[in-house]
């Protein structure tokens, strides 16, 4: 399971031409399921997202997370997270999990996230999307747990 996070002063998902998710301050979560990722990934993953300290104290240094600012998260599946470009200049993407158990562990991370305090709004699963953000810093911070 592979995540990118991303601090944002806001962020939106729309499917269609139509807004679905929409967060102020906080994470942008995206996530990919591998083949063979559990449970046990996901409990990882949203624990730690939970906890990391990415935000500016007062002194201007990454030393609180969601749990001090009391941001929101945006958690959006992304397969192509498992895209493998090492051959030809198409990505093939025979890691990433098959539709129905991504979607699944998807949906488990995200009830994870709420067990930890922190309800995400969520993209569509399976749908094109738009996603629209603003990287607070930049941020970005890129964790996996294989």
């Amino acid at each position: 399971m592979k995540a990118v996070i991303q601090r944002v002063r806001s962020a939106s998902v729309a499917v269609a031409g139509e807004e679905v998710s929409r967060i102020g301050p906080g994470l942008l979560v995206l996530l990919g399921v591998g083949r063979g990722d559990t449970e046990g990934e996901a409990d990882w993953l949203a624990e730690k997202i939970a906890g990391l300290r990415i935000f500016p104290d007062k002194a201007g240094k990454m030393n609180l997370s969601l749990r001090e600012t009391g941001g929101e998260i945006l958690a959006v599946s992304q397969f192509t997270l498992y895209g493998d470009c090492r051959h030809g200049r198409r990505p093939g993407f025979s890691g990433a999990a098959p539709p129905a158990e991504g979607e699944r562990l998807y949906d488990y991370f995200c009830r994870c996230l709420e067990e930890a305090g922190f309800p995400p709004r969520r993209g569509v699963f399976g749908k094109e999307m738009l996603v629209r953000l603003e990287n607070d810093g930049p941020v970005t911070i890129i964790l996996e747990k294989n």
